[in-house]
């Protein structure tokens, strides 16, 4: 047996290992208090949206609070897009030649700021600029920073290298060859990965209401708490198509793109 087939039975031999200790891990005592009359109770209630939120003119409706998630994640994202432009530049590293150092420690950096979950970063926003709308796209802007920042920051790296030795071949400085060669290789990829961080956005801003960061998510947690299952219903519903059809309009303009 070679030393590569040892290390790939060892590592599946260990998640086996980690998916059975996972099972036997896990509390199962709770089942115990499940009971199929409240599951048909919630299934059939959840059948019945309450169609009166959708509408009744409060500010506080659910078309309201629906626009208010979209415009949530579309400034986040519009923060997010601008903000990463430095971070991409100083993490590639075509940008620093022999000093791979400086773009290893953006990385890490960059690493460090994805890592992090947008509800954390909402918390920390509402305490910094008070709760409301504009606490959600901070936390989601910074967030994508660290997203577009290395995603971009790769694809800087991947480029053709062709059309770039031209450019240097017949005199033009490593500016004009940025300019001119590889960032319009890079600028439709980069697009796509903000039509499709805006579409995760959309989805992350309707859980930020949970802590004070505006959109759906404070309606949707009360109803649950209140066992509101036709208002749930009827938040959920709106989700759903929201998610649906934004992600149907980006992944043709995504085509385009690419």
């Amino acid at each position: 047996m070679t030393i590569k087939k040892f290390i790939n039975y060892g590592l599946l031999g260990l998640l086996i290992i980690a998916l059975i200790y996972s099972f036997i891990s896990l509390d199962y005592s709770n089942l115990i208090n499940l009971q199929f009359s409240n599951l048909w109770h919630i299934f059939t209630s959840l059948l019945q949206p309450d169609l009166s939120y959708v509408y009744d003119g409060t500010g506080e409706d659910l078309v309201h609070l629906m626009f208010q998630t979209v415009v949530i994640a579309f400034y986040g994202t519009l923060i997010g897009s601008v903000l990463s432009v430095p971070f991409i530049l100083l993490s590639a590293k075509s940008t620093w030649g022999r000093f791979q150092i400086f773009a290893l420690a953006m990385r890490g950096l960059l690493n460090l700021m994805r890592s992090v979950p947008a509800l954390i970063y909402a918390i920390l926003f509402v305490r910094v600029v008070g709760p409301g709308p504009f606490a959600g796209a901070l936390a989601l802007g910074v967030q994508l920073i660290g997203m577009l920042g290395k995603l971009v920051s790769e694809e800087l790296d991947r480029v053709d290298g062709t059309p770039i030795e031209a450019m240097h071949a017949v005199g033009a400085s490593n500016v004009q060859a940025f300019q001119y060669s590889r960032l319009p290789q890079v600028l439709p990829i980069a697009a796509s990965h903000i039509l499709n961080h805006f579409e995760i956005n959309v989805r992350s801003a309707t859980t930020l209401g949970l802590v004070g960061a505006g959109g759906i998510g404070a309606p949707i947690i009360f109803a649950l708490q209140q066992r509101n299952w036709p208002r749930v219903s009827v938040i959920l519903l709106a989700i759903i198509l929201v998610v649906v059809v934004i992600d149907f309009f980006s992944s043709r303009i995504r085509q385009k793109l690419l």
